[in-house]
């Protein structure tokens, strides 16, 4: 009976959980040296249609709530709080399913 009881709770925790995928990258006028040396190693092994390359960075997010306006709130506060450097970087929240 017990283990019935933590297989429902552990059910109705996904129910309430929210994904989220946050996209960081620099902002346009900021130099991506690391960007650079991917695209000069990579035109450097034949590739000689990459116009350009910018490099950046990629959290998935799962919040525990099931109000999405609250939920992407919390993800917004996380990426101006500590995940994203809003001087040089941009970033983009999306809702994942």
């Amino acid at each position: 009976m017990k283990l019935i009881l933590v297989k429902l709770f552990q059910l109705n925790l996904k129910k309430n959980n929210l994904k989220f995928s946050v996209t960081v990258t620099l902002k346009k006028d900021v130099l991506d040296p690391q960007g650079k040396v991917i695209e000069n190693t990579l035109v450097s092994m034949g590739m000689n249609d990459l116009k350009s390359i910018r490099q950046g960075k990629f959290f998935e997010i799962e919040v525990n709530d099931n109000d999405q306006i609250k939920a992407e709130k919390k993800v917004n506060d996380m990426c101006k709080k500590l995940l994203v450097n809003l001087i040089i970087e941009d970033y983009k929240i999306n809702k994942l399913t």
